[in-house]
């Protein structure tokens, strides 16, 4: 039968504190990096995934407007260069 040396005995207790006090450690900075990270976004003006998607879509809208109208003052201006054309000619 093998007697328990103190002083082993001690040391494997100190060990286990030791063990168990770091990994409360690890757990308590993990929360605490988590709890900061959350601050520094929190002030932050993000938006939401689906008022990204509406915007976009209200742009994409806005563009095809804009190209449309485009399109008809090409078209009212083409229509109404002969006519200026005509008149300045009649001024000579």
């Amino acid at each position: 039968m093998q007697s328990e040396n103190p002083i082993f005995a001690d040391f494997a207790k100190l060990l286990n504190s030791a063990a168990g006090t770091i990994a409360g450690m690890g757990r308590e900075a993990g929360e605490t990096a988590r709890e900061k990270v959350r601050e520094a976004f929190g002030g932050m003006d993000f938006v939401s995934r689906e008022e990204f998607d509406a915007v976009k879509d209200m742009a994409a809208a806005a563009r095809e407007e804009v190209e449309s109208l485009k399109d008809r003052i090409a078209a009212l201006e083409a229509a109404a260069a002969p006519k200026a054309a005509g008149g300045a000619k009649t001024s000579d």
